[in-house]
């Protein structure tokens, strides 16, 4: 039997082809299996004493045995990867293998580490001899047996290492992913998920937030205890938890006392695998207790004496910040002479005279209630043996004797006398301070006893009184001296530093999630001084109380779990602690029986384009993991190795695609409860290629080009062709036609010229091909036969040879080609490399056409190849075939990357940017850079890291600090210059202060002066780019006005203390707010301001329209102004008649502010007028608009036509004042009534009867006026009387005169005989009697004339232009029936009916209107 059992043993050791495996980095289900209950042998103990006994008594029954080997066998075959070696066979050999470890066998993690188990192969044949000599008997039999001497040597280093990695093997657990349909599905015990910190002080006016959170499947319940003991919230009506979790809300908006809940609390997280705690979270309320009060006498020193201020603010919690200033807020001035310590204390080395200018008050600022508290202030009288405080001293070099202070040695004020001692805990600050006295102010240097201060982690503070060395550690404790210093001489001060440590984490426990029979182990190691002491509970009770558990086993800060079952789970605590603090943490152990499940949709559809690289992925999960393999078209191999790579995940790469590559993938997981798997299939598909490419063209403009572009594809996709000019999508137009091979333009014109580009692409690829079009101008008929040959490109150079090669150089010779009759200008030397760009052609340089031959500057490791384009007036020739290459050989770089920046892009970080460096500047392979930084001004040594890209972030910075940066580049052949130092910052913080005092001065109606005081630096948080000014506009000050309430801004850049806003609204309230603002963003917005704009000139009026209904009437039509700006008081109208160069005289109208209408009466067809508009205010006119009346249309020239005149305008409302080359009418609306003038050789008069109406708000009143030359008229000069030439030289106005002379000589004849017969009109019998609407004698129609109608009424006057207008007259047609529109009889009388209205009365009868008539007007004129 026994020699049996040997020689199945011997066969199964010889079907691993003498190899040992390694342990892969997740151990499968049998690794776990095999080897639980093997014990660690410490490096002391004798091999011996680890045997076949005791490897039999914790392992399954080995292969001679059956159960174990029996498994094994059952699964079919082991994976080709694996190898399996039977452990208790070759125990007695002296060499440790585990069973079932197992490896891939592309896996090298370990390999040559086991290649001296390999070499064990060629022995293995007498060891096995040997152990069926000496060793017949059953393996696990009591009886030793001889052992051969072999198997008592001291086994080699890597069985430790293989023995070691069996252990750790223990703690191997599942990974769940997190597909959510697994998360929902697996049951877990809770786990903590937030919690607050276990020194918790909360604000006393916020209601109580007390945070745990867990998850774990099914959801956790929550409770809580407080000091210990259970806390039964619903007994508590202030005290609620919220819904789905744990936390705890402590609400006092109904009354309550905050520090009445102070305690320890702790938040248990429950579901049926367990039970989670949360840290001992300590509740304390903020607390600022006020100041006590105390009277202060003023404090009496000598000068040069010292003298300590205390300050002893009241214990807050936390502990307040203090800082000192005067009792105006003014900062007390610090140096060296005067400075804060640490206690809070202000210190003076010696007191001056000058200290006695201010008094001294303590602040204390506390956190959490926002408030400053101050201490009244202490006064300083200083006793002087030099009264006068001469600041011409101050900068004396000896100003102490000059000032009669006598001179003393350095004594120390804190820390009393010579030695002291301080401890620290590891990981915090340590802070040592020595602040002397003396005449003059020692300085002072610090010393570590025995060694250096620690460079990269000491800073000197306060004037270097105090020394800080962040983040200690064990080897910063000793002792360290501060040395105090002056002429007078020195003294020191030993401080004795003692660090200590509360626990801190070596291995924290974790989550342990594993397979039914599985083994495994919790690790909970932690350090502290002193030791910390762990304790282990489970679900929240200590491991001692708990029921015991057989497969589990504890063995100081580890527990080791064998054979795990479903009713193992639960959540173990480890709580380790010392005098200094705890740790505590929850992992819990959740055992899974779950088959192979594929998480990936099935059956996916893979297309690939041949000769690419692609992978193939299989994501899967199990319990016990799963081993996964791969089988191509369901043959019975399995893929790894070769052409395909299988990743650790399952993923199945293939690195180049073949044709035979097609088919269908299956990817195989299987574990002891089954197996699943998944297909992939993979189709292989030709690329898409240009095989006939466009070529370059030249052509002429007007000419029709082809571009070429035919495509090979694969049929199965679908192909599209499109096409691009100059690197943007070409838009094909009615001179292009697009087909599936060609391109085509007709009447080429020089737009067409450039790069165009055929992309032929499918959904897998693309190829591009490009070629240029040169369009030729029309050129003049040659001159001479050479002229007259066709020009074109040169051809392409050609032969391209390499000689002379150098390190740094080579010659390139070319054959140049034909210039096809254009002589070669230039040449250009172009370069491609294959490592960073392969492809991709650069430009190296240009030659005159007249070489064929240059020397080429090279740089170091670049593979060269050259190519030539020639260069002629036509264009560019193809480039030439590529010469051969030419590697050059490496070196360090020369230079160092450009465009060093440090940016912070959050509030903590700064990030380090660069622009990389080039093929040419590389110099060498594994091109790499170091990145330096350190705070500026700082003592602190380099910080550094490699980095391959061309950025690089600097985490948990402090906000907005300098940073010196360098980058430096580096590859294989060493380090590029040293780099000069580039400042950043690191990353900015909103702004902490608002700009305050803040004044505003109004300086006109849209314009404000603003003046603030300048904010503290340090609350900038980092770079000052402006003040800004929020203003909004609030309220108009005229009523029922909306205005927009919009927020606009105004800017100050750079540190300013003033500015000027403007473009304000006149007559309204606004208000203002400043912030200062960073590169982060805006601060605190500043108390907010208002001010009151006064009143301003409003807008132009709005929709100003000239219309032109004929060609004797303009209409105007205007709306209010948007912005009145101020109480309007009307409207201003100017406007003038032009033709072309000739302008009249310009003539100005006002209105009242309601009126928005007005129309002029025009007498001159041809004449156009420019018309301006503006409003007013009390201020004055605003914006004015300016608008032209239309251009008359082109008409025939009348045979008879008056001569022309200005348009007179009839106001309806207003008086009608005349004044220089100004006629002004205040109306309300305005109308326009043709006048028909008659021409004599000298003067010009007209005559008018109208009816002024005069408009008010309460009556409306009619009146009749005498005859008069203008009664509500304006009567304007025309600008112009021809747009043509001179038309006295013009046959048709000769005889147009001659027409009208006749026609006035016979109506002098007419009149004359009529005078003749009575001399009296039969139209009223008296002049004087008023005309009223019933008079009978007006049926007569008579009337008596005078040569009074010559001249002007009285109260009349004649303005400079000849006009005669009225200066009081309410004259208006309005209201007459025709409305202005006269008719006339034949002999030229004015036929008018004027109807008046029956309620007015009869006014002014001595000034009775006459009607004007031609014959008055010629008999006025003789």
């Amino acid at each position: 039997m026994g020699v049996t059992r040997s020689r199945e043993a011997r066969n199964y050791f010889d079907s691993t082809q003498g190899r040992a495996a390694v342990f892969s980095l997740r151990p499968t289900f049998r690794e776990k299996k095999d080897l639980a209950g093997i014990l660690l042998r410490p490096k002391s103990a004798s091999w011996d004493g680890l045997g076949p006994k005791k490897c039999l008594a914790s392992l399954p029954t080995c292969p001679h045995g059956g159960r174990l080997r029996r498994r094994w066998m059952n699964q079919t075959m082991a994976p080709s990867g694996e190898r399996l070696i039977d452990l208790c066979a070759i125990w007695d050999a002296g060499v440790y293998l585990p069973s079932a470890a197992c490896n891939r066998a592309s896996s090298g993690v370990a390999r040559k580490r086991l290649n001296e188990a390999e070499k064990l192969s060629s022995v293995r044949e007498a060891q096995l001899k040997q152990l069926e000599v000496t060793r017949p008997r059953v393996l696990g039999s009591r009886e030793r047996g001889q052992v051969p001497r072999m198997a008592r040597q001291p086994p080699p280093p890597w069985v430790h290492a293989a023995f070691l990695l069996c252990l750790l093997s223990l703690g191997g657990a599942i990974e769940i992913p997190m597909d959510p349909s697994i998360q929902n599905e697996l049951t877990q015990p809770p786990t903590i998920t937030k919690q607050s910190v276990k020194d918790h002080i909360v604000d006393p006016r916020d209601n109580i937030l007390i945070e745990c959170e867990a998850k774990g499947n099914p959801a956790p319940s929550f409770h809580w205890t407080r000091n210990s003991r259970f806390f039964n919230i619903a007994k508590d009506p202030r005290v609620s938890m919220r819904r789905r979790s744990g936390t705890l809300v402590i609400d006092f908006r109904s009354g309550g006392r905050p520090e009445e809940y102070e305690g320890e609390y702790q938040c248990f997280a429950r579901n049926k695998f367990g039970t989670a705690l949360s840290n001992r979270i300590r509740l304390q309320v903020s607390k600022s207790p006020l100041w006590p009060k105390e009277n202060l006498d003023p404090v009496v020193v000598q000068e040069g004496a010292p003298l300590t201020l205390q300050c002893n603010p009241p214990p807050g919690l936390p502990s307040p910040v203090i800082f000192w200033m005067s009792s105006s807020m003014e900062p007390i001035t610090q140096d060296k002479r005067v400075s804060q310590g640490h206690n809070g204390d202000l210190y003076f080395s010696n007191v001056m005279l000058q200290d006695m200018q201010t008094d001294y008050s303590c602040n204390a600022r506390f956190h959490f209630t926002h408030t400053i508290q101050q201490k009244n202030p202490f006064t300083l009288k200083v006793l002087t043996n030099h009264p006068y405080n001469d600041s011409s001293l101050r900068n004396h070099p000896d100003m102490y004797s000059a000032r009669g202070v006598a001179e003393r040695t350095p004594s120390f004020m804190y820390p009393q006398g010579t030695t002291s001692s301080q401890m620290v805990l590891r990981g915090m600050d340590l802070l040592l301070e020595c602040i002397a006295s003396g005449v003059p102010t020692p300085d002072i240097a610090w010393y570590k006893k025995g060694g250096d201060l620690p460079s990269d982690k000491a800073k000197f503070e306060n004037f270097n009184k105090a020394l800080r060395i962040t983040n200690v550690s064990e080897e910063d404790s000793g002792e360290y001296f501060c040395l105090a210093s002056n002429k007078m001489g020195s003294i020191r001060h030993t401080i004795s530093v003692r660090v200590k440590a509360a626990p801190y984490w070596l291995d924290e426990p974790k989550n342990l999630i594993l397979a039914p029979g599985e083994d495994g182990r919790l690790v909970c190691r932690a350090n502290g001084n002193p030791k910390p002491t762990v304790q282990w509970m489970v679900n929240g009770e200590p491991l001692q109380s708990a029921p015991p558990n057989p497969n589990r086993e504890v063995a100081g800060d580890t527990i080791i779990f064998r054979d795990t079952q479903i009713s193992s789970r639960a959540v173990y605590q480890c709580n380790t602690s010392n005098e200094h603090g705890y740790l505590l943490a929850n992992a819990f152990v959740s055992v899974l029986d779950v088959p192979p499940r594929m998480l990936s949709p099935r059956n996916q559809l893979i297309r690939v384009i041949l000769y690419n690289r692609t992978r193939l992925d299989c994501p899967f999960f199990g319990s016990p993991i799963p081993t996964l393999r791969w089988f191509k078209n369901g043959q019975g191999s399995n893929l790894d190795g070769g052409n395909y790579h299988v990743y650790e995940n399952g993923s199945l790469e293939i690195k180049m695609i073949r044709k035979e590559d097609q088919g269908i993938y299956t990817c195989v997981a299987t574990n002891i409860l089954g197996k699943a798997e998944n297909q992939v299939r993979l189709e292989v598909k030709d690329p898409t290629r240009i095989y006939r490419m466009p070529e370059d063209q030249v052509a002429k403009r007007g000419t029709t080009v082809q571009l070429e572009c035919r495509v090979k594809h694969d049929p199965s996709l679908k192909l599209t062709v499109s096409w691009l000019k100059d690197d943007e999508p070409l838009y094909i137009g009615n001179r292009m036609k697009k087909e599936d091979d060609s391109l085509t333009i007709f009447g080429v014109a020089e737009r067409d010229q450039g790069s165009y580009t055929c992309v032929a692409s499918t959904e897998l690829d693309q190829d591009l091909a490009k070629a240029y079009l040169t369009v030729l101008a029309d050129q003049a008929t040659p001159t001479n036969r050479l002229a007259a040959l066709p020009k074109g490109r040169p051809d392409r150079p050609r032969d391209l040879e390499l000689t002379d090669l150098a390190e740094r150089s080579v010659r390139l010779t070319w054959i140049p080609g034909d210039a096809n009759n254009s002589p070669i200008t230039d040449y250009v030397v172009q370069f491609e490399e294959d490592q960073f760009q392969p492809g991709v052609w650069h430009d190296h340089s240009k030659y005159p056409g007249s070489v064929n031959s240059a020397v080429l500057r090279l740089s170091p490791y670049v593979n060269y190849q050259f190519r030539v384009i020639a260069i002629n007036e036509v264009g560019s020739s193809h480039p030439s075939l590529p010469s051969e290459r030419y590697r050059t050989s490496g070196a360090p770089p020369e230079s160092n990357p450009g465009d060093v920046k440090g940016e912070g892009t959050r509030k903590n970080n700064m990030e380090i940017t660069w622009t990389p460096m080039n093929a040419t500047s590389a110099f060498g392979p594994n091109l790499r850079y170091i990145v330096k930084w350190r705070r500026r001004e700082t003592r602190e040594a380099w910080n550094n890291v490699t980095v391959w890209g061309s950025r690089y972030v600097v985490g948990q910075t402090p906000v907005y600090v300098p940073y010196e940066i360098r980058v430096q580049a580096e590859n294989d052949f060493g380090k590029g210059p040293e780099p000069e130092s580039v400042i950043g910052y690191s990353g900015e913080d909103y702004p902490r202060a608002a700009p305050t005092e803040v004044k505003v001065r109004v300086m006109n109606s849209t314009a404000i002066s603003l003046q603030w005081n300048r904010v503290y630096s340090d609350t900038v948080q980092g770079q000052l780019r402006e003040y800004r000014a929020y203003y909004w506009r609030e309220s108009s000050l005229l009523k029922n006005l909306w205005v927009s309430q919009k927020r606009q801004q105004a800017s100050f850049p750079g540190d300013r203390l003033r500015g000027v806003v403007s473009r304000l609204f006149p007559y309204s309230n606004y208000k203002l707010e400043m912030v200062v603002v960073n590169g982060r963003g805006d601060g605190p917005r500043s108390e907010t301001k208002e001010f009151t704009t006064p009143e301003g000139v409003p807008s132009a009026p709005r929709r100003f329209r000239v219309r032109q209904p004929n060609l004797e009437t303009i209409n105007l039509e205007w709306d209010h102004p948007e912005h009145p700006n101020g109480i309007m008081i009307g409207y201003t109208l100017k406007y003038v008649a032009f033709n072309g160069t000739k302008v009249g005289k310009q003539i100005v109208e006002n209105f009242s502010p309601n009126q928005t209408k007005f129309t002029v009466q025009r007498t001159d067809p041809v004449s156009r007028y420019r018309f301006t508009l503006s409003a007013r205010t009390q201020v004055g006119s605003g914006e004015a608009v300016t608008e032209e009346s239309p251009a008359p249309p082109n008409e025939a020239t009348p045979t008879a036509a008056p001569p022309t005149l200005p348009p007179t305008t009839v106001g309806a409302t207003g008086a009608v004042s005349s004044t220089d080359a100004t006629a002004i009418a205040a109306t309300t609306e305005a109308t326009t009534v043709p006048i028909i003038p008659t021409v004599a050789p000298t003067t010009i008069a007209t005559t008018t009867v109208a009816t002024t109406t005069t408009t008010t708000a309460a009556t409306t009143t009619t009146t009749e006026s005498p005859p008069t030359t203008t009664s509500g008229t304006k009567i304007h000069e025309s600008a112009y009387t021809n747009n043509q030439a001179d038309i006295a030289t013009q046959g048709w106005f000769i005889g147009l005169m001659c027409a009208i002379a006749l026609l006035v000589l016979i109506l002098l004849i007419v009149c004359f005989i009529k005078r003749s017969r009575g001399g009296k009109y039969p139209v009223r019998e008296k002049k004087d009697v008023p005309l009223g609407p019933e008079d009978p004698k007006e049926e007569d129609g008579s009337f008596d004339y005078s040569d009074e109608d010559n001249k002007p009424l009285q109260g009349s006057q004649t303005s400079l232009d000849g006009t005669i207008k009225q200066q009081e007259s309410d004259d208006s047609l309005v209201d007459y029936g025709e409305g202005g529109e006269g008719q006339f009889n034949e002999d030229g009388s004015f036929i008018g009916q004027y109807t008046v209205k029956k309620d007015k009365e009869e006014t002014e009868g001595n000034e009775s209107s006459e009607a004007t008539s031609p014959v008055n007007a010629i008999y006025s004129l003789a």
